[in-house]
């Protein structure tokens, strides 16, 4: 047992590992990865255990803001600072919690109320503070004009508004405006510029997300690739294949989220990039594209991980190498066997989530020969 950093632990729903040593917690997931992908030699790659996420959806309750009571989902606490938030984070949230205190917050129970979410996002370059509003409220035109009132004073370089229906609980929407810089963040990954909406995903660990492009790109580095093809699948803002473009003959980026593939090819032309193309497509229909041969596969799904069919047409395109990138093990675990005709090379967890029992893996899979 270890002495919890954060003053709200066992209240806070966050995170619930804080009480057993870092070197115990990394030693649990590399466990758990082994025992799900039946690999033993497996590295272990980690960074801060504190202080070191991007973002955070702080939700609005009568005395501010705050996050979930654990095991009580319509119950929030109060939250000053968040030890496992960047010191950024915390600078701004304190900026949120002084200027909105009593304002007429969302009623989870009731499905009233103007103000649902402040959601915080920090690069290396600057901060975003998106104000998730109820769209139906009544008091909707004031709550704008108390989040102007807050933009002409935060240090954050974009403040937004967003807007979401009451009978839903999400924290980023596509209904949006900026009242004070613009939607797009911008991060430096292996000396690459990427930028990506505030309302679109990024990965909350920016220095393990900067070392799992490094271990990607040297797994690749190992194969002979000049004339290859790179399907980097589930290609969010193209960072994977962005980065590995040099690599290879060609990349093609897929992402059926349009925003994200907007940014994507925002980013290949900030960063001269002129073998890699980015398009609209969902995973489910990868049948479309005309794949040339040799090829290689980046896959980096959601949680939910591949759905049958995109696991399918990938056995169809047969790529040399398939790097199969996860942060949910149990489904990785369920997919692996169905890539029959391809072995486990070399397996990586990288700790982007301490304190919590989550983990990101990359597996090498090589197709077998006949």
């Amino acid at each position: 047992m270890t002495e919890p950093k954060c003053p709200y632990f066992g209240e806070c729903g966050g995170c619930s590992a804080q009480h057993i040593p870092y070197e115990l917690q990394l030693e649990n997931k590399k466990k758990a990865l082994i025992q799900a992908i039946k690999y033993n030699d497996v590295q272990v790659f980690s960074g801060p255990e504190y202080e070191y996420r991007n973002r955070m959806d702080f939700i609005f309750h009568p005395g501010g803001v705050g996050l979930r009571k654990k095991g009580r989902w319509d119950q929030i606490i109060d939250i000053d600072t968040c030890a496992i938030s960047n010191g950024r984070i915390n600078q701004l949230l304190s900026e949120v919690q002084k200027f909105f205190r009593g304002v007429d917050y969302f009623d989870i129970h009731k499905k009233s109320g103007a103000f649902r979410y402040a959601v915080i996002r920090t690069t290396t370059h600057d901060a975003a503070i998106t104000f998730t509003l109820n769209d139906e409220s009544s008091k909707l035109q004031a709550a704008i004009e108390q989040i102007k009132a807050f933009a002409k004073q935060s240090t954050a370089t974009h403040v937004l508004i967003a807007y979401v229906p009451p009978q839903t609980d999400e924290s980023t929407s596509q209904e949006y405006f900026a009242v004070k810089g613009s939607e797009m963040l911008c991060e430096t990954l292996l000396g690459k510029t990427f930028y990506y909406s505030a309302q679109g995903f990024f990965q909350n660990n920016t220095l393990m997300a900067e070392k799992m492009l490094e271990y990607t790109q040297g797994l690749l580095k190992k194969y002979e690739t000049k004339g290859a093809h790179l399907l980097d699948l589930y290609g969010g803002v193209g960072t994977f294949g962005i980065v590995n473009a040099e690599l290879f003959k060609e990349v093609t980026i897929v992402e059926s989220v349009p925003s994200c593939i907007e940014a994507a090819n925002k980013n290949i032309q900030e960063n001269h990039v002129s073998n890699a193309k980015a398009l609209v497509l969902d995973a489910v229909q990868i049948k479309r594209l005309d794949l040339p041969t040799p090829l290689f596969t980046i896959t980096d799904p959601p949680r939910t991980g591949m759905h049958p069919r995109t696991i399918e047409e990938l056995n169809k395109f047969a790529p040399e190498v398939m790097i199969y990138i996860s942060c949910n093990i149990q489904q990785l675990a369920k997919e692996l066997p169905k890539f029959k005709r391809y072995t486990v090379k070399s397996a990586a967890m990288f700790d982007l989530f301490p304190q919590t029992p989550h983990v990101e893996a990359i597996v090498e899979l090589t197709k077998n020969k006949d």
